[in-house]
């Protein structure tokens, strides 16, 4: 059996990990690995295949940066002719970049099965990229894997039927578990920067609703200046993020207070994640991470698809509309930090990957 898998980010480089160390070991699986090149620098990409011991990739295509539809269509044609290559016996495609759409419609057009693994998330707001690019993987493919109850339940109420949809857990708690030994054995993060446990916020910032308004961007940002007067603020900057704050000519006093470095790779930012008082985010996987360490999560967006975080008092929602009003309720996390009782079975409880890899294996001769 051959499966194509493709990735191109840095969540989705996470997510293989977990599950390609288990397909390695399956003596009746072949796995293609295929990197689109979305996310292609060192510090976005390189350190992270490194760190994670994934396999070096059989195909990169280096795509790179551009519009969301010229990126895509020219992963469209990329992936397309790896495909027609290899003729693998189904795709394996994780979360909902640019990366993951492309390469379920190319494989769908070629009559090859797709499994999306983190499927069934949902914002339920549509200016969202992320949304078009979860909900039109979700309903190419054959094998969809969710990682919660709610998952599950968004897509029962899409009508996509039963035996496609698996409740397998989050592949991301897999690798939490798998790399935090590493991390705290290889990381001197907290050396190198000075930084002592629970005495900083880390803060991340990069979604495009965030980074492409000028205003959302300059509240955010204020708040955490504001903030940082109180404790530190750690920033690993993405470079899109970078390049807004350049823009809106905000990078020289946002530079001055917080404590900006450049990306870190996934063993840093584990043990940032680990002993930080609070994390301010607004990524969803950084939510997720946050959780599995049980730091306490502000996130700068208007809503959720780990809507589970916020009914628990991990995680609370504070769309950055205005400045004072994320200050303060930045501020006002750090002094009211709780969160409820975790169910046991809650992400699958680190077996998210074996369980794929079982069903990968069983469903794929009846699909």
């Amino acid at each position: 059996m051959k499966i194509l898998t493709i990735v191109g980010a840095r969540p989705q480089f996470i997510k293989a990990a977990a599950v390609s160390r288990r397909l390695q070991s399956h003596p009746q699986i072949q796995e293609v690995l295929v990197h689109t090149g979305q996310h292609y620098d060192e510090n976005m990409s390189d350190v992270f295949f490194q760190e994670l011991e994934i396999p070096t990739p059989d195909y990169h295509l280096g795509i790179g940066s551009s519009s969301h539809g010229a990126q895509t269509g020219r992963m469209l044609e990329k992936i397309e002719e790896v495909l027609l290559q290899e003729s693998p016996d189904l795709l394996l495609v994780y979360g909902d970049t640019n990366s993951t759409l492309a390469a379920a419609i190319a494989a769908v057009k070629l009559h090859i099965k797709v499994a999306h693994v983190e499927a069934g998330l949902r914002s339920f707001n549509r200016r969202m990229p992320e949304e078009i690019n979860r909900v039109l993987t979700d309903h190419a493919a054959n094998l969809l894997f969710a990682p919660t109850d709610s998952a599950v339940e968004n897509l029962r109420n899409e009508g996509i039927a039963e035996e496609k949809i698996h409740l397998v857990g989050d592949v991301m708690y897999d690798a939490a578990l798998d790399y935090l030994t590493k991390a705290e054995d290889k990381s001197l993060i907290l050396q190198d920067l000075k930084l002592t446990s629970q005495n900083y916020i880390l803060a991340t910032v990069h979604r495009a609703e965030n980074t492409d308004d000028p205003k959302r961007l300059q509240n955010i940002f204020t708040a955490l200046v504001e903030v940082s007067k109180k404790i530190t603020v750690v920033l690993p900057l993405h470079p899109r993020t970078r390049a807004a704050l350049q823009r809106e000519r905000l990078l020289d006093s946002v530079n001055n207070a917080l404590c900006l470095i450049n990306p870190v790779g996934y063993l840093d930012m584990v043990i940032l994640e680990k002993n930080a008082k609070l994390i301010t985010t607004d990524s969803g996987g950084v939510q997720k991470e946050a959780f599995f360490y049980r730091v306490p999560c502000v996130t700068l967006r208007d809503e959720t698809e780990w809507v589970e975080l916020v009914e628990l008092g991990w995680n609370r929602i504070l769309p950055p509309l205005d400045s004072s009003n994320v200050a303060n309720g930045i501020s006002d996390a750090l002094l009211n930090i709780s969160g409820s009782e975790v169910p046991d079975h809650l992400y699958g409880g680190g077996s998210a990957a074996s369980h794929i890899v079982q069903l990968l294996a069983s469903k794929l001769s009846s699909l």
